[in-house]
């Protein structure tokens, strides 16, 4: 008797800590992590679009990130990413032979766009095949707003080149990129969650209040308005 009493109290905190931890781990966490990453103080004045350097629309802002920069750069780097080189004469004159030649170039630079008066703090590309002619590419910029956690956020433009031709408002050689800024979005999120090291992905509705437009190249883009949401994980 004594036994049976034994095994039935153990199998009911057992039972208990079950309850406990799917409590946890699938209810209370994630609403946490939820509510936390909505609530970063960067995401108040986050400008939905970026700007070239003469002043006219860029690429949308379509993800952003928490975390510190080397964890962001470790967590692109285990998703598949390179790091882009800088731009100057030696990596232009690169690009340039590897775009007419069809070589690789697994790091090519690419151009600056500004988000809160500044150009991008970091880059990142994925080649497609052997040319740089086609490419994943996304910028990020660093916010000065931090969060509890002194944390800032990496407000990111990820977009896809689809070819390379003149500038519809230039004239200059330039990339041109894919209109559907979602399917980049969602392709790099679910990169970023196949690494492990990212809490809680999300969307946040409605951030984009223009749902399409031109960059400053004059390709056309269009979104469905959300924001991709992440936290790095510490």
């Amino acid at each position: 008797m004594a036994l049976k009493l034994k095994s039935k109290s153990t199998a009911s905190i057992l039972l208990l800590l079950l309850a406990v931890y799917v409590c946890l781990a699938y209810v209370l966490l994630p609403l946490f992590w939820k509510g936390y990453l909505t609530g970063h103080p960067a995401l108040r004045d986050l400008p939905y679009i970026t700007s070239t350097g003469d002043g006219h629309p860029g690429d949308p802002i379509n993800i952003a990130l928490a975390g510190s920069k080397e964890q962001l750069e470790k967590v692109m780097r285990k998703a598949g990413w390179f790091p882009a080189d800088p731009l100057g004469v030696r990596s232009d004159l690169k690009i340039a032979e590897a775009t007419v030649l069809d070589r690789p170039y697994q790091d090519a630079p690419v151009s600056n766009l500004y988000l809160w008066g500044r150009k991008e703090d970091l880059a990142f590309e994925q080649p497609v095949g052997d040319t740089p002619r086609q490419r994943h590419h996304v910028r990020f910029w660093k916010s000065e707003q931090l969060d509890a956690a002194g944390q800032p956020l990496w407000a990111g433009s990820v977009t896809y080149d689809k070819s390379v031709g003149l500038s519809h408002t230039t004239g200059q050689i330039t990339h041109h990129i894919d209109g559907d800024l979602d399917a980049e979005r969602d392709r790099l999120l679910r990169q970023l969650e196949s690494t492990g090291q990212l809490v809680q992905p999300q969307f946040i509705p409605d951030f984009h209040t223009q749902r399409s437009g031109f960059n400053g190249g004059g390709d056309p883009w269009h979104t469905d308005g959300r924001l991709a949401l992440g936290q790095i994980q510490p």
